[in-house]
């Protein structure tokens, strides 16, 4: 029998091609901040990352960050129903627009949500009139890790419902199931995984950003300072140690955090299926 030949390369060579470009991309400039970090002794280190300062700025970027994920969670899933299930016109400039956030430069978002919610911005005014603070706060902050992180669920959604058989819908319902008990037991389930992907990610990017928070956060030290703004701020300083300790805390949970919302997604979905 004629052996039939692969499109793609055999498995060695593929691997190979893998491990090496994810090694040059990722790992090796990951592991130099691991290098550094090991210069320093284990004292210089955690006084440095549980300065009140910059636990501080831990906390800011990570619950700002999760405020913003679990806000996409919910609308980016009504985004994805509503771009896959319903038929509009500029249906496709909306779909479009949904990746707006990761071409646009983050210094340039940055500069437009701090104008438009500013004390004196178009949407600022009318939230300053009723007390709140919208730009240089948490608020503000919130904001703008809502706009980054958004396609990040979107786009894991979508393609899931794009592939849902509607027979299952159909069956649920002819069989007395209402519209929410339909969504919870039949469609849910199958997004689940995916949306706790796109949670993930999206809490990740959130911790990480700083170009477009930076000009809305007002980078009020124990108050709206971010970790990835003190990390620069040290480099300006020349202090690489200190940058390289909180960069080295801020990959570490950053890993933890992917790592575990994988496995749980990992976990969900053997579940469904067994």
């Amino acid at each position: 029998m004629k052996k039939r030949k692969k499109v793609i390369p055999g498995f060695g060579l593929s691997m190979g091609f893998t491990l090496t470009y994810l090694s040059l991309m990722v790992l090796i400039p990951l592991s130099t901040i691991i290098l550094k970090g090991s210069e320093m002794g284990i004292g210089d280190f955690f006084k440095i990352v549980t300065d009140e300062r910059v636990v501080a700025s831990y906390k800011v970027s990570l619950i700002c960050a999760l405020i913003a994920a679990l806000i996409n969670s919910i609308f980016g899933v009504i985004l994805a129903w509503v771009l896959v299930r319903y038929k509009f016109p500029f249906k496709r400039i909306l779909d479009g627009l949904i990746d707006l956030p990761f071409a646009l430069p983050t210094a340039v978002a940055g500069i437009a949500l701090t104008t438009l919610y500013s004390k004196n911005g178009l949407i600022g005014k009318w939230l300053y009139s009723i007390g709140i603070q919208s730009a240089f706060s948490i608020f503000g902050i919130v904001v703008v890790l809502t706009f980054i992180g958004i396609p990040f669920v979107v786009r894991t959604i979508q393609p899931v419902l794009e592939e849902f058989d509607v027979q299952y819908e159909e069956a649920a319902m002819m069989l007395g199931a209402g519209r929410t008990r339909t969504f919870l037991k039949v469609i849910f389930p199958e997004i689940l995984s995916p949306l706790l992907t796109g949670f993930g990610l999206a809490l990740a990017r959130g911790m990480g950003e700083y170009g477009s928070v930076v000009f809305i956060s007002g980078n009020m030290p124990m108050r709206t300072e971010i970790a990835p703004l003190l990390i620069m701020s040290k480099l300006e300083q020349f202090d690489y140690k200190g940058a390289t300790s909180i960069a080295l805390v801020m990959l570490i949970i950053s890993f933890l955090i992917l790592f575990l919302i994988n496995l749980l997604a990992l976990r969900t979905n053997k579940f469904i299926k067994g």
